[in-house]
């Protein structure tokens, strides 16, 4: 079985474990808050994200589990860079296009779709439920939530979070690090660095 090294000992990171023990791998924890925190559930914490990179050879596969984009995308960089691998864990319930590009480090969740033509960079989470229609562009460390849902040829940029339920039209350009509320409704571009909400979504903080 192979063994997969898990950073980020929180809720997110036990849906990853659930995903990566339904795809075969054995689960060990890596988490900051060690040796105050030495497990999670059943599974153990065994060390700190610094400690991860002493026991490479034992836990050459590793898969970031942190919510926030931004210190999920600083990990997974230092982690490549460092010649991890970083799989890709998709659901067995998920339907990816074989014609879609997914990056190292993304997970997959439960009956998400990803269609034809789409490209997902690293570290980019798609949600329970989620959509990513035909064509669409995201960037890296992108957070969809669940049943989040983007039409075809959507660009999503670096780093930005969309909220549950929230959907686009068709051919939006979203920028990066960009917050869409939970059921916002994004029918036009949204800049980098907006917080936007409602139906249609407008902008409350830049």
């Amino acid at each position: 079985m192979n063994k997969l090294a898990i950073v980020g000992a929180s809720g997110h990171g036990k849906v990853v474990a659930d995903l990566a023990e339904v795809l075969g791998y054995s689960v060990v924890f890596f988490d900051d808050a060690y040796p105050k925190q030495k497990s999670i559930e059943h599974w153990s914490v065994i060390g700190t994200f610094k400690d991860l990179f002493s026991a490479q050879k034992k836990y050459p596969n590793v898969i970031v589990a942190i919510g926030n984009n931004n210190i999920r995308f600083s990990f997974g960089c230092q982690l490549l860079q460092a010649n991890f691998n970083l799989p890709i864990l998709i659901h067995p319930s998920a339907i990816v296009s074989q014609y879609a590009k997914i990056s190292a480090g993304t997970v997959v969740f439960a009956n998400a779709v990803v269609n034809a033509f789409a490209s997902i960079e690293a570290h980019c989470i798609i949600n329970t439920g989620a959509i990513v229609e035909h064509d669409c562009v995201l960037g890296s460390a992108v957070h969809l939530s669940p049943n989040a849902a983007l039409a075809g040829g959507s660009v999503i940029g670096d780093l930005s979070w969309l909220g549950i339920g929230c959907v686009t039209r068709q051919l939006i350009t979203i920028g990066e690090s960009v917050v869409v509320g939970a059921n916002a409704t994004v029918i036009k571009d949204i800049s980098s660095h907006e917080t936007v909400v409602g139906s249609p979504a407008i902008s409350i903080k830049k």
